[in-house]
């Protein structure tokens, strides 16, 4: 812009420039109108909000209260999920309330710490395997120890402790004893005592693990909570003379804490690290941890999902179910149902063969070499008759020549092109 512009512009304004004393004072007037009605509107607004802000946080602050109180209540005094303890201060309480005492309270909170820390290293060691940072050794020794293990709970703990399903020579007795340690599930005196009490008063106060009382607490919650009073007092009615006498057993049960030390963790981390250079730690997480935690879960969905989702073809009156997925996860002990009817037959199911049961075969396999014996099973039309009794209609054969195929359907059966003789 020139000298010249500049001072035709002092000179002359432009239009829009130019205001009059009328439109000036109006224009000062309206903005100053405005300027008063926004401040008045903010100043409502302000007190509406502080005044919406203060109850909400008055709120907050009451509930806060309550639930901190409950909170507290659940997770330090209370911890049993038992009916007979009050949940809160605001409940009426229950017959027979329970109080705990403080011994209780510090073993229960020193179990569910130990649960969370498993748990925790047990993602670190999922996350190492979906990242890529675990030698393909280390995942392999892995998925053998933890076949390892639910095999020394199913064939072992199970069928061959706690049932009698069958024998076995000082040999298999051994490799399962050391196998079921590696699991970490108790010890065989302990396991043995908690199932055969399960069987015996099964989905009731006196089960350890009752069902009836949500999948929560029969999957994991009993496990970290105090056992029911009237398991506690059924508990003393369970026969363990056949266990005291038993030397391995108790062999374990008396030196079980170095035996888990040694078999369950040091053993599972330094393998991986000495053999093939991995990370101690990364071999201690997956090989150690998360195996310890995939195994323990499969165990746990026998009592919980294996005694809610399923079909019930030998007896429609209980709980216990065929669940396929907890089969697949156990080797074998997720057709409940059957063994809930017949829990002496070894095979823990009645068509093994045909379905995934790697523990029976397992057992058939030491039966070959001479080391398992004395098998229990239940005859074929003993089984049938207990399906016609008490099943619930959903019993299946897997075809022609099945054993549970009924008469009926072998004479209404039509044979077409029969080859001639």
């Amino acid at each position: 812009m020139d000298a010249d512009s500049v001072e035709n512009r002092l000179q002359f304004p432009e239009k829009d420039e130019i205001l009059t004393d009328a439109d000036s004072k109006h224009f000062e007037n309206g903005v100053i109108k405005n300027h008063n009605n926004h401040s008045t509107k903010t100043s409502i607004s302000s007190f509406f909000l502080d005044t919406v802000l203060k109850f909400n946080l008055l709120k907050m602050l009451f509930w806060m209260k309550y639930y901190i109180k409950r909170l507290y209540i659940i997770a330090w005094h209370e911890l049993s999920m038992n009916p007979a303890v009050r949940l809160s201060p605001f409940t009426d309480p229950p017959e027979n309330e329970i109080k705990l005492t403080w011994n209780e309270i510090f073993n229960i909170r020193r179990r569910r710490i130990f649960f969370f820390m498993f748990h925790l290293l047990a993602f670190v060691g999922l996350f190492y395997c979906l990242t890529g940072r675990v030698k393909l050794y280390t995942i392999l020794w892995t998925c053998a120890l933890g076949v390892m293990s639910s095999i020394g709970v199913t064939a072992g703990a199970h069928r061959l402790w706690s049932h009698h399903s069958f024998k076995a020579t000082w040999q298999l007795r051994v490799i399962l004893m050391l196998f079921q340690t590696i699991a970490v599930q108790y010890s065989l005196y302990n396991w043995t005592l908690e199932h055969r009490i399960h069987h015996k008063f099964t989905d009731t106060d006196s089960d350890p693990h009752n069902s009836k009382r949500g999948f929560f607490f029969s999957h994991i919650g009993w496990s970290v909570t105090l056992p029911h009073p009237d398991m506690l007092n059924k508990i003393k009615t369970i026969d363990m003379k056949d266990i005291q006498e038993d030397k391995i057993a108790m062999f374990q049960y008396k030196y079980y804490v170095p035996l888990v030390v040694i078999l369950a963790y040091l053993i599972p981390t330094l393998v991986p690290w000495y053999f093939w250079n991995e990370n101690l730690w990364v071999a201690h997480c997956v090989a150690a941890q998360l195996r310890f935690v995939v195994t323990l879960h499969g165990t746990f969905l026998i009592n919980s999902a294996a005694h809610m989702w399923g079909t019930r073809p030998y007896d429609k009156n209980i709980n216990p179910t065929e669940n396929m997925f907890v089969s697949a996860a156990t080797f074998g002990d997720g057709w409940h149902n059957y063994h809930h009817v017949f829990p002496w037959d070894y095979r823990n199911s009645e068509l093994w063969n045909y379905k995934l049961n790697l523990s029976t075969a397992f057992i058939d396999f030491f039966a070959l070499v001479g080391w398992a014996y004395d098998m229990k099973t239940v005859p074929s039309d003993i089984v049938y008759k207990r399906v016609k009794r008490t099943g619930d209609g959903s019993h299946h054969v897997w075809g022609w020549n099945d054993d549970s195929m009924s008469p009926q359907d072998r004479g209404i059966a039509e044979i077409r092109h029969q080859k001639k003789h």
